[in-house]
């Protein structure tokens, strides 16, 4: 009798949500590595196309929940005293104006992955710059496939705001726009810490809990602001959408999923440590997702069982940061774990990088010889290098003078 009334249509759903959820996590995290954080030991440094990217601080991780907190109860006010329809708008137009730069980067980083960096980089590098007078205001630097997959970036959002209240509500543009705004979040929004992880994680599990069952303000705007910046899925097998869909807001896969990108790249660290191996094993990064797994499950069977909105970080938060814990003190790792810091790790990376020549090998640095007589081929007048050589800075420094009288008397 029971499995007579079991509703696999919404059990699928639930499935659905999570499989997009934890693939959106993954496809993140392996998007928040760094090229010189995957390179393995004694290899030779590739072309770097490094993105800016945005970190997190523990200062930045207290403030958190109050900026969310403000933002939220201004919606809120907005949504109950001068109605949806204009706010609902506004937000519809940025977000499909950012859309269009979100698909298309999100493309630009699966083809990418499909050919191989080897193939990639053997497309031809363009270079755009716009400048005002000897001033350069923008520079882009692209692959000629870039030039095709920015356009095609364009056509979800323009479907979603051109092609009427059906076809805004599908689930299938919106998860496209969702998916693309949380995987460009997690690669290029990172956390310099398991400890600002933490904090974080902590705070927002306060607010959520407040948000959600202290009032209705949460509620409110989620369900009245039709933006895509949720996951949706039909509640049925078969996709139709008669009964609705489920949903699970972008916070809910970008907090969590940002420390679960934090624990990858800690596995990366752990990996770099030991020079004998080049196989990362990401203890971590899978403790942490499972967790993230388990605890969207535990939200969903609540979520079903009681019939009420329930704040995903009250399980989320506690599963993450738990899972961390328990593995770094089962490895005896805690120490290590909770000093280190992914910003200062990229920044040592970043100063050590070797100098490479035009064709982007391993350039080999001059000797204190060669720089003196690039100088003095130069005619840089009473300008001797102190540089240092394996003879030490006084015989470079004769050297470089001889060379200079030298070539005084050829001319």
């Amino acid at each position: 009798m029971a499995a007579a009334g079991t509703d696999w249509d919404l059990i699928s759903s639930y499935a659905g949500l999570l499989s997009l959820a934890c693939i959106s996590i993954y496809a993140g995290s392996h998007g928040s590595l760094s090229k010189r954080s995957t390179r393995q030991p004694g290899s030779e440094p590739e072309e770097e196309e490094e993105e800016e990217v945005d970190r997190l601080s523990s200062q930045d991780a207290y403030l958190f929940p109050v900026i969310g907190s403000v933002v939220l109860f201004g919606l809120y006010l907005i949504v109950k005293y001068y109605g949806k329809e204009w706010i609902t708008w506004l937000l519809q137009w940025y977000f499909t104006i950012a859309g269009v730069g979100s698909v298309g980067k999100s493309l630009i980083s699966l083809s990418r992955w499909t050919v191989g960096d080897v193939r990639w980089k053997a497309f031809d590098n363009i270079q755009l710059m716009v400048l005002k007078g000897p001033r350069e205001l923008l520079s882009l630097s692209l692959r000629t496939p870039s030039l095709f997959l920015i356009p095609a970036g364009s056509i979800p959002s323009v479907l979603y705001t051109f092609g009427g209240n059906a076809t805004r509500r599908s689930a299938l543009l919106t998860d496209i726009l969702a998916l693309s705004f949380s995987h460009n979040a997690l690669s290029l929004l990172k956390l310099d810490s398991f400890k600002t992880g933490c904090v974080l994680l902590s705070g927002l599990f306060l607010y959520d809990i407040w948000w959600v069952f202290g009032t209705e303000v949460m509620v409110k705007v989620a369900t009245n602001l039709d933006v895509p910046i949720k996951l949706l899925w039909p509640k049925s097998v078969t996709f139709a959408t008669e009964r609705g869909f489920t949903m699970l807001g972008l916070g809910d896969i970008v907090i969590p999923g940002m420390f679960v990108a934090t624990a990858l790249r800690y596995d990366y660290h752990r990996a770099s440590k030991q020079q004998s191996s080049s196989r990362v094993v990401k203890t971590y990064f899978y403790g942490t997702l499972f967790a993230y797994a388990a605890g969207l499950t535990t939200t969903m069977s609540v979520m079903h069982f009681f019939r009420k909105a329930q704040p995903a970080l009250l399980y989320l938060s506690p599963a993450c940061i738990i899972s961390f814990f328990l593995i770094a003190l089962s490895r005896g790792e805690l120490h290590d774990a909770w000093s280190w810091s992914d910003e200062l790790e990229d920044n040592d990376k970043s100063k050590a990088t070797v100098a490479s020549d035009a064709n982007g090998k391993p350039g080999k640095q001059p000797t204190a010889e060669e720089l003196a007589q690039e100088l003095a081929d130069e005619d840089v007048p009473d300008l001797i290098p102190a540089v240092p050589s394996q003879d030490g800075p006084e015989e470079a420094s004769e050297s470089a003078q001889k060379k200079k009288r030298s070539k005084k008397k050829r001319n």
